[in-house]
């Protein structure tokens, strides 16, 4: 790649949606995308919700012994990160997804029922189940979990639904019929994938990129799957296959490359004092994708959801820490009042 393909000139040219989308589908070849058509939601995160137990300050006891944490809280957990982050950064947001009966999960439910812009009409109680839910102990500079899950069914849109500007999905295993009905629609299909826990880390993971619009995984993830040792060697063979890869970095950021143009954007991170890292990870791909209506280029795009991601650190739990407008305006207000953030308070004023 040459010199003139690293330099980003301030960002690529994107459809309405602000992401973009693969040739001959719709928003491409000048048919409307999904999120300009009258009705549309912003932005759909179909998943399991877990209800999160976090301690914070303390590392997995010794057996027989006891430790007592420095902070507690219990959250929403799992797709719920992205859509209450996606929802707090301004997007019109619904959620599906179920729960058990049990008081774990009319405590979710109610917890995100109470979200300002989160639909969760489509947040469905099972009777007679439990509801998924993790334990979660962050010390300084690591976490453990220990979840419980019961199968709660699959999940199935409904054919009322309406257009969709984008959506979330992982691709480690086969995805839902769904997600080529919506994108056949117009919608911007966003991918993640997870840790592998069988170590193989499949080249037909990839293939499924085909499938998708945008692919955001972490480093460790991207290198894995394409046998690279650096995100942004990574990234670029990432985007040979997918219009736009974005690979985050923890502290050392991010790294997107448009597959269109080969264009390269780094982005470092903000620093923050970490309390808890759990759903970064989520908190910027949802707020990314939030972004994207503000007509922002991608530098900016993801500037923002670093942000939102740092900010989402330094409290417990990533659905109940990531930012409102008020706190990323309050964010600036003290670190950063002038120069190149100044844009950001601007546009979320109104909103805070």
């Amino acid at each position: 790649m040459t010199d003139s393909q690293r330099a980003d000139p301030g960002g690529t040219d994107l459809p309405a949606t602000g992401l973009p989308r693969a040739a001959g589908l719709p928003g491409a070849a000048g048919l409307p995308a999904a999120a300009d058509l009258p009705g549309a939601i912003d932005l759909l995160f179909a998943g399991d919700v877990f209800c999160d137990v976090v301690f914070s300050g303390v590392s997995v006891p010794e057996p027989g012994t006891e430790v007592y944490a420095d902070g507690f809280t219990v959250t929403p957990g799992g797709v719920a990160n992205r859509a209450v982050a996606a929802a707090r950064a301004g997007a019109s947001t619904r959620i599906l997804a179920r729960l058990g009966d049990d008081p774990l999960g009319t405590h979710v439910r109610a917890v995100l029922d109470a979200e300002p812009d989160l639909d969760t009409s489509l947040l469905e109680l099972v009777p007679g189940h439990q509801s998924p839910v993790t334990v979660a102990l962050t010390g300084a500079h690591d976490r453990s979990f220990i979840t419980y899950q019961e199968a709660l069914g699959h999940l199935e849109l409904p054919d009322d639904l309406g257009p969709v500007g984008a959506t979330h999905v992982g691709i480690a295993h086969e995805l839902p019929p769904w997600v080529a009905r919506l994108r056949a629609a117009g919608t911007t299909v966003v991918g993640g994938v997870g840790w592998d826990h069988t170590g193989e880390w499949g080249s037909h993971v990839l293939d499924r990129l085909a499938e998708v619009d945008v692919f955001v995984p972490n480093d460790v993830e991207a290198m894995r799957y394409t046998r690279t040792d650096d995100a942004v060697a990574a990234a670029r063979v990432l985007a040979e296959r997918v219009p736009l890869a974005v690979v985050t970095r923890g502290a050392a950021g991010v790294v997107a490359v448009d597959g269109g143009t080969g264009t390269v954007v780094e982005v470092p991170t903000v620093t923050v004092p970490v309390v808890d890292p759990t759903g970064a990870g989520d908190v910027f791909v949802a707020t990314f994708m939030a972004s994207s209506s503000r007509g922002w280029d991608l530098r900016t795009r993801l500037r923002f959801a670093g942000l939102c991601a740092s900010m989402s650190v330094t409290g417990l739990g990533g659905a109940a820490s990531a930012p409102r407008p008020a706190d990323l305006v309050a964010f600036v207000d003290r670190h950063r009042p002038d120069g190149d953030w100044a844009f950001l308070r601007e546009a979320l004023l109104p909103a805070a």
